[in-house]
């Protein structure tokens, strides 16, 4: 079923301002490759296959090469594909938004959503009376000073048992999803931070604790919207975090694809620096008031 047009069009003005806010602020528009011959292992995400090479799920891989090359600031709206994913909050095919910033690092980017998300609301007139965002019923204010919770403190808060606890039993992402998101964003925006380092995917070591990783999740009414590093430019420890994802697929009863060796390669000349991935459509959903990702979407997988 094809959406209303408003949706339809207030996507459209929504993308729109989203390059404007980038390309205001210094920020190079770019496009990658959809197709690569190796993804970033991930045990959690598992590619599609084109002709023996792979659909990207995330451009990260390819920008992040960009920034290596010597461009300091870059932001990117494209298709991302990851198989099996199908909800009322996830599309097999659907739209990333994603930026670098050389010298940054995952502070910086909790400013820059704070910034994006009230310039989109003015924008598109969505900010109401009060500064606030009306997404199923609940008022969220995005004045500045959105919460901000350590995931070992959201644990200790919300879950059944400590976060070392759900990680020794392997269940993060089950106690995250079923007794933490709830409770998150429903007020104010909420930054989810500093992850285990055992998570930390992509993400630098907290210099002053690495137990922790330098990432966070942005959730706005128990959605999820963001996740953002400071990114790890160590390409020796990068690669001892592939293999180790390589295991757990194996585990899995997967084959691993190809390392990224020119990743691998280009990650020594990348300089310090932050990068995120939000989910255009999810934000559309936020704006249009939506509870399900079909309604703000031209076509889904099944009306083709």
């Amino acid at each position: 079923m094809i959406p209303p047009l408003h949706g339809l069009r207030l996507r459209a003005v929504l993308s729109q301002a989203l390059r404007t806010f980038f390309i205001d602020r210094g920020y190079l528009e770019v496009e990658t490759p959809l197709r690569i011959p190796a993804p970033a292992p991930e045990a959690h995400i598992v590619s599609l296959t084109s002709e023996g090479w792979y659909l990207q799920t995330s451009p990260e891989l390819c920008m992040k090469r960009l920034l290596a090359a010597g461009i300091p600031k870059i932001f990117q709206i494209c298709k991302c594909f990851r198989h099996g994913e199908r909800g009322d909050r996830h599309l097999p095919e659907f739209t990333m938004l994603e930026w670098y910033a050389a010298g940054s690092d995952y502070l910086d980017l909790m400013a820059d959503c704070e910034a994006l998300l009230r310039y989109l609301a003015a924008a598109l007139g969505k900010a109401g009376k009060a500064g606030e965002l009306e997404w199923q019923g609940r008022r969220i204010d995005l004045a500045p000073d959105w919460e901000r919770i350590t995931v070992a403190e959201a644990f200790r808060r919300y879950a059944p048992c400590a976060l070392e606890e759900a990680l020794a039993k392997d269940r993060f992402d089950e106690l995250l999803v079923e007794y933490v998101e709830p409770h998150l964003g429903l007020i104010t925006p909420t930054f989810l931070y500093d992850y285990p380092a055992e998570l930390g995917a992509l993400a630098r070591l907290s210099p002053t604790d690495p137990t922790v990783a330098e990432r966070f999740e942005l959730y706005v009414a128990g959605l999820e919207l963001a996740n953002g590093f400071s990114e790890l430019v160590d390409p020796v420890e990068q690669r001892a975090r592939f293999l180790a994802e390589r295991e757990v697929i194996r585990w899995q009863g997967r084959e691993p694809g190809p390392m990224p060796e020119v990743f691998l390669a280009g990650l020594e000349l990348m300089p310090p620096a932050a990068g995120i991935a939000l989910g255009v459509d999810r934000l559309v959903m936020l704006f249009v008031g939506a509870d399900n990702i079909d309604q703000v979407v031209a076509f889904t997988p099944e009306g083709l």
